[in-house]
Formats: structure tokens, sequence, C-alpha cells
């Protein structure tokens, strides 16, 4: 049983000097991939909002919602 516990908090044990493990090449790179779509996101909502007014409207808030549930990523 102690072996468990051990093994399950292994991933965010520290290392003998203190500080926390890095994350690993995956992790950083799913990461980076995530941050950059949401900012790719963000930069089409503010563009779609400049164009229809400037003003977050329940149909613009419908129109958003829609444009990217049906994208493909």
């Amino acid at each position: 049983m102690a072996f468990l516990s051990t093994a399950l908090s292994a991933p965010n044990a520290r290392v003998a000097t203190g500080k926390p493990a890095k994350p690993g090449l995956l992790s950083r790179l799913l990461r980076a991939m995530v941050v950059s779509r949401h900012h790719q996101a963000d930069l089409e909502i503010s563009r779609y909002l400049a164009l229809s007014g400037g003003k977050m409207t329940d149909t613009a808030e419908r129109v958003i919602e829609q444009r990217f549930l049906n994208s493909q990523y």
C-alpha cells in the first residue's frame, strides 16, 4: 500500500533541491498549442465583434458559439 501512494504522488514530487519538477517536452508542447489556439480564438472573436458593431449582444454570442462549435480543428 505504501508503494501505491508513493507511485501516485511521484509526478507531483519535488526534486531533492526543493524545486518542482520541470514539465516534460510533450506537456510543454501541448500547453503551447492550447495557448496558441486560445489566442487565435480571441483574435477571431475580437475581429467579429469589431465588424459587427463592437457590442456583445445575444445574437453576436450565438453566432460566435456556432462558428466555434461547427469549426473543424
